[in-house]
């Protein structure tokens, strides 16, 4: 997530005094844009859709994940420890604050509160805490929390950051420097390496991969047999893709999704969140926006804010796509055949 400040520029770090709601923009026209660059894509962004602002004036929007049983999203606001509530009936409210650290933030922590965000197959919210430095689970109704892992090896994570969850409730999640005051540089680092892992059901940790210095957002394909990787990356700008064993351990990973041109064009952002359609497609946030692209890595199109796009998730019965961008929230609809 941050390595938004890199090359995107830091506006999505400016302060902002207020939040404003959907019901406060609700006559602000639409904002950004839809780049098609193949027939394909009207099959899943109708060729009228545009995108929606619904809630602004946050520090720097991540991790959104729909909750069906409560028909709302949530998505963090790391750097403000706060974790935020959305539903077209309500509007915006906070749904946790703090989210990640629950004391007073100490010297060399820049991103307090929860990022990446997931729901296990019972429904709890498991969240990679950037603030505590582990991957947490958190019961929705009595905001309960457990520490799921903190540590590989005895030496504690450097600060998770994204998240996903496989259907026999395997977490795989990445653990960069975003979220220390220093980055690779933070005294507080334990490990030397940034590592992309396997927490498996049974607490089992497995280090997949501790080769990338930027490793980002994390997803599954629908059979679950290839996981994809962003790079947030300015030196190698990609997604990759793992093939996975039947025992969930990733092999050697191959180029998804190739960034360079849109970043060398100047494009806002790098490559970040990913979510993954029940079709297969793929949603993958990187330089000017959302790029969606079919299971072979062939880009359809991207959906653009004029800003980084950090992450994204699919809801309201796969009506909507939701983005969270730099400051704000967005939205912009889908056609119904995704998930």
């Amino acid at each position: 997530m941050d390595r938004r400040g890199a090359l995107a520029g830091l506006a999505g770090l400016a302060m902002t005094p207020l939040l404003r709601s959907a019901h406060a923009e609700a006559s602000e026209p639409a904002f950004g844009a839809i780049r098609r660059l193949d027939p394909e894509l009207d099959g899943i962004v109708a060729p009228d859709a545009a995108v929606k602002r619904l809630a602004s004036g946050f520090r720097w929007a991540e991790g959104p994940v729909w909750v069906p049983a409560e028909s709302c999203l949530l998505f963090g606001d790391p750097g403000r420890n706060t974790v935020h509530r959305w539903s077209a009936k309500a509007g915006l409210g906070v749904f946790l604050s703090p989210s990640g650290l629950q004391s007073p933030v100490p010297a060399g922590i820049r991103e307090p509160g929860l990022n990446g965000l997931a729901l296990d197959t019972g429904g709890r919210l498991i969240g990679a805490d950037s603030g505590t430095r582990a991957i947490v689970r958190i019961d929705i109704a009595s905001r309960n929390r457990e520490t799921l892992a903190d540590r590989f090896e005895g030496k504690r994570f450097n600060s998770p950051n994204d998240l996903c969850v496989s259907k026999s409730g395997a977490i795989y999640f990445t653990d960069p420097t975003y979220g220390l005051a220093e980055g690779d540089e933070s005294p507080l680092r334990e490990l030397p390496w940034c590592g992309l892992y396997r927490l498996s059901p049974d607490g089992v940790l497995h280090l997949l991969d501790r080769r990338h210095r930027r490793p980002n957002g994390v997803a599954l394909s629908p059979d679950e047999r290839t996981l994809y990787l962003a790079l947030s990356d300015e030196k190698q700008p990609e997604v990759l893709a793992y093939t996975l064993s039947a025992e969930g351990i990733a092999g050697e990973p191959r180029r998804f999704l190739d960034m360079r041109a849109d970043l060398a064009a100047g494009r806002p952002g790098l490559p970040d969140g990913i979510k993954v359609a029940a079709t297969g497609h793929v949603f993958a946030t990187g330089p000017g926006g959302v790029h969606v692209c079919t299971a072979q890595g062939r880009r359809l199109g991207v959906i653009e804010t004029g800003k980084a796009v950090a992450n994204c998730a699919i809801g309201q019965g796969g009506k909507s796509l939701f983005l969270t961008s730099s400051d704000s929230l967005a939205m912009v609809p889908l056609v119904n055949d995704q998930p």
